[in-house]
């Protein structure tokens, strides 16, 4: 079964020039990725410091296999240094009613 890995960042920068190419290089590494489905970034309208990725993976296990690489550990590193904040993430699945 699928999941949706919620992915929520919180950040003020100066050179968001600086941080935009990072982030697409995650994005761009993550489609290339065993069970990546699909992805999208948000902004929040109520606190555009807020944003969200929203990813679709066949498994937990490949998300987590993403998430746990080192290349993942280390482009996420210069995101939160840049950022100055941790990046949180939860894996949720469909419920089947």
């Amino acid at each position: 079964m699928s999941v949706q890995v919620m992915i929520k960042r919180k950040w003020k920068v100066d050179n968001p020039e600086m941080l935009f190419p990072l982030l697409d290089q995650l994005h761009s590494r993550a489609k290339e990725q065993p069970g990546y489905i699909s992805g999208e970034t948000l902004r929040s309208l109520e606190d555009p410091e807020d944003y969200l990725v929203v990813s679709k993976w066949e498994t937990a296990e490949d998300w987590k296999k993403w998430q746990t690489s080192k290349e993942r550990r280390d482009i996420q590193g210069q995101v939160d240094s840049l950022i100055g904040e941790k990046t949180f993430y939860e894996i949720y699945e469909s419920i089947k009613r």
